[in-house]
């Protein structure tokens, strides 16, 4: 089927079961060490159990690094694994990686990066940029979107996707959904 023709779909069926698309829960930060250990971290983890403690451990130690060049500065302390009491290499070596490209996309501010995922064409070249970081794929840069606050992001997650199937959307795809689920962000959200 169509994106418009699955929209429809999806539009009839949440009617159909009284669910509010509307509803919007607004989640960023103004502090560009907080999103890129956010967006690390989110990825099969319970947000509010593992995630937002964690993010708020590092605002309430690390404020200056509100900016890539401060959160730079604290990263070559090699403290962050103490401060937001993580362990794991391989969200840490993540963590490293998207601030490296935040650094070479002249990223330095949570404004930034929002005035970056709006433009479409700096949006893209982000996107192939941090394509090469492990775990980093269309999600996460989405959820950037939610992290900066941009109010229309829409990160598709396995909740998301079981309304899709509800709904009789054979196409699951990531695009597939964020295509079908997009219009409806920006004129229902």
């Amino acid at each position: 089927m169509t994106v418009d023709g699955d929209a429809r779909k999806l539009l009839a069926f949440m009617d159909s079961h009284h669910i509010d698309g509307s509803i919007q829960v607004s989640r960023g930060w103004g502090h560009i060490g907080a999103t890129i250990v956010d967006a690390a971290l989110q990825r099969r983890q319970n947000y509010e159990n593992t995630v937002k403690p964690r993010v708020e451990a590092l605002v309430a130690a690390w404020p200056d690094s509100e900016t890539t060049t401060g959160f730079r500065r604290r990263l070559n302390t090699g403290k962050l694994p103490e401060v937001i009491r993580w362990s794991s290499p391989s969200r840490l070596s993540q963590i490293e990686e998207m601030t490296r490209v935040f650094e070479s996309q002249q990223i330095d501010t949570v404004h930034e990066l929002r005035d970056k995922l709006t433009d479409n064409a700096q949006r893209d070249k982000l996107r192939r940029v941090l394509d090469d970081v492990r775990h980093v794929g269309p999600k996460t840069l989405d959820y950037f979107d939610i992290l900066s606050g941009i109010p229309t992001g829409v990160a598709i997650d396995v909740r998301i996707r079981r309304v899709i199937r509800a709904a009789g959307i054979e196409d699951v795809s990531y695009r597939h959904i964020s295509a079908v689920i997009r219009p409806f962000a920006f004129t229902h959200g």
